[in-house]
This record gives structure tokens, sequence and C-alpha cells, in this order.
């Protein structure tokens, strides 16, 4: 793929790839349903009926469009012109909802009765619970032991809403071993069940579908800026895992050559393979879950355990498209440490009070090390979620709030 066609928005092609990147590498059991996935899909977004049912949902049940904050006193002592795309106001609490409501009226669409999904910091697991309520679908949830503990308020929401919740105690017990289970759940029942993925991984169509849901956080931010600021931001950022949010943001800047994207990834407590969840930054091509993309292996080829304080952020690999923009040089990957994001998180706290998501407070991070290269800058965040359910684990980092 070269430049120009990335700038015209000519991707994925039509068997899901990203360049080299993407494509479908499944069972031949899940084949079928991939494909009638797709085809569903790309009829739906191309009904009005449907886009409209969805935008009404998005704004009387989700709360949309989320607010533009400026951040003066936080900009100020960074030295730049901050501002936060707030998808922590939304619905449930994070720009999970957007997908998870997208999928779920997709998959009523297609006569699923049953819907799976897959969480790690919770947030994609409460989204899809409070959608399947709504729609009136049933719901189960695998989510890994580690991060049921490190979760449990999430726990406890999603159970209020109704969902099923399969705890994973099999490989790291994180995300990657939550998302092998749900896959295994679908390919037991492919034609009833629908896998509503969480992050802009995994097989064709899926990381084309997360980023159509996810969209609507740039198109809106994009219109937002413009009107508040009168200019386009000189550079958008976001924290990368599976990359959903990441992406949302960055796919309706791509054509603005002038406005620089940035994807913030955990980099945990070192360098070495198991102390990071830096995918771009330090991984290397591979399958992971259906997908060919860059992902953290051993010299062998074998999946390696990832570490971050940020449940969403703990995973090896990451989406096709944002391996296509760092390939192409279009965004630029950066990894910023757990204690760098605790620090950008006290910040916001006590200079805007705002709580974020540890996993947003990566991105915060990200803007801060841009702020020390670039000052003066006009520079877009993406809050990606709120803290509330960090809590636990932002006491448990430090007995003293000041040393956050």
């Amino acid at each position: 793929m070269t430049w120009d066609s990335l700038m015209g928005g000519a991707f994925p092609d039509a068997r899901g790839r990203y360049g080299v990147w993407g494509g479908r590498y499944v069972p031949e059991t899940l084949v079928g349903a991939l494909e009638r996935l797709n085809v569903g899909a790309r009829e739906a977004l191309a009904d009005t009926g449907f886009i409209d049912d969805l935008s009404r949902e998005l704004h009387d049940w989700v709360g949309r469009p989320t607010p533009l904050t400026r951040c003066k006193r936080l900009g100020a002592h960074w030295g730049i012109d901050l501002w936060l795309k707030r998808e922590d106001l939304a619905h449930t609490g994070a720009h999970k909802i957007n997908n998870a409501l997208g999928q779920a009226l997709l998959a009523k669409r297609m006569g699923a009765k049953r819907v799976v999904a897959e969480t790690g910091a919770g947030q994609h697991g409460v989204a899809t619970a409070a959608a399947c309520a709504h729609l009136g679908l049933e719901c189960t949830v695998y989510m890994g032991a580690v991060d049921i503990k490190r979760q449990s308020a999430n726990v406890r929401r999603m159970r209020l809403l109704g969902a099923k919740i399969v705890s994973v105690t099999s490989g790291s017990a994180t995300l990657r071993a939550a998302i092998n289970e749900a896959m295994r759940d679908w390919v037991s029942d492919p034609e009833t069940t629908f896998y509503l993925l969480g992050s802009a991984v995994g097989p064709h169509p899926y990381p084309w579908l997360v980023r159509e849901f996810q969209s609507v956080i740039g198109r809106e931010a994009r219109r937002q800026i413009n009107e508040r600021a009168d200019c386009l931001p000189d550079v958008a950022i976001a924290c990368v895992g599976g990359g959903s949010n990441a992406i949302g943001l960055f796919h309706p800047f791509i054509r603005d050559a002038s406005v620089k994207l940035w994807g913030i990834e955990a980099g945990g407590r070192g360098d070495a393979l198991g102390d990071h969840s830096a995918t771009i930054t330090q991984g290397s091509a591979g399958v992971l879950h259906g997908s060919f993309s860059v992902m953290l292996q051993n010299d062998d080829g074998q999946v390696q355990e990832t570490h971050s304080i940020s449940a969403g952020l703990d995973y090896p690999g990451v989406g096709p498209e944002h391996a296509l923009l760092n390939e192409l040089g279009r965004a630029r990957y950066r990894s910023v440490t757990d204690a760098q994001a605790m620090e950008a998180l006290g910040e916001l706290c006590r200079l805007e009070g705002i709580l974020p998501a540890i996993e947003s407070s990566h991105a915060l991070a990200g803007a801060k090390l841009w702020a020390e290269e670039n000052p003066g800058t006009t520079v877009l965040v993406n809050l990606s979620g709120r803290g509330d359910k960090d809590l636990d684990i932002i006491e448990g980092y430090s007995a003293t709030p000041e040393a956050i």
C-alpha cells in the first residue's frame, strides 16, 4: 500500500488487508460466520434506517456528542493548548459503548439470540452488558481471573446489568486469554451466537467494523476543535492497546497531513519481554487472534505474557490498521511507563478536577512528552474513559496520593 492510497482512505481491501496487514486466519468453521458478518455489516452500514437508529441511540441513550474540554490549568502547566475529547462522559464511562451498541444493533438485525464478548479492564464488558440489556439480548462476558480481581467494580456492574461472567484462568488470565475463550465459544455456535469483539483486532471484518463504529469520536472531535479553537490540532493523541479508541480518533484525521497522530502504548515497568505491553514499539510481525499484525513474541514465535498497570492495555497485539499507519509513518507510536501514566493521572486530577482511567492516563503522559518537544502547540487527547473503576489500583499504587 502507498501513501497516496492511505490518504485516499482505500483500506481495507476486499480481503480485509491493510497493505500486508490484517486478513483472516481462522478455523474453517468460522469462515462462513465471518463472511455472514461482513455481508451483514456492510448492508447495515449502507442502510439509512440502520444508521438513523444508531444515531438516535447514540444521542438519546449514550449521550453523544461527548464534550470537548479545554484544560487551561494543566495545559499552562505543560506549556501547550490542551483539549480533551471526553469519552469518559459517555454512558457506561468509556468509548467502548460506541462499538458495543453498534454491534449489538447489528446482532439483533442479523437474528442473533445470544452475544458473547471478552473484556480486560471491564469497560467493554460493561458496555456490552448494557447494550444487550437495552436491546433484549442474552449476554456472556469472558474475563481473565487476574482482571476480575483488579476490576471488581466493573464485574459487579456487569452482573447487575444481567450478564453472565465467565472467569478465565488459562494462560495469562488477562485479556488475551479472555479473547481465546470467547472465540472458542463462538466456534461452538456460530449460527445463533454473535461475537461482539471489543477492539480493532481479530479477523476481518472486525478491525474495519470496530473502526467504523468508533470513528464517531474523531468526527465529533474534528468538528468541535475546529469550532472552538478555530484550527485543527497539531497532534491527536490516544492510548493504544488493541487500538479501538485510537483508531476511532485517528481515522477522521488521516487525510489532514498537518495533524500528527501519536499512539501511546504501555511501557509498563521495563523493556524486557513480560514487563510491558508496547507492541508496535517493541514487537514484530505475526498472527494473533486471526489477524496478521504486530505482536509481542520471542525468537521462537511464541506469544509472550505482558504487563501494564492498566488492564485495558495489557495485550500482546495491536490492530492491523495501526500496523499500517506505523509502517507508512502516518502515525508515530511511543510508550510510557506505569509511573509516567500515574503521574499524569494525578496532575489531571489536581489541576482540572477530572479522574481519568489509567488507560487514558497513558495518552495524557504522551501529551506531556509531546509538550516537552513541542511547546506552544495545540494538542487533542482522547480521554477514553473515567477512572472510577481504577480506584483500588490507584490507592494500591501509592499509600500517599501526593506521590501519584
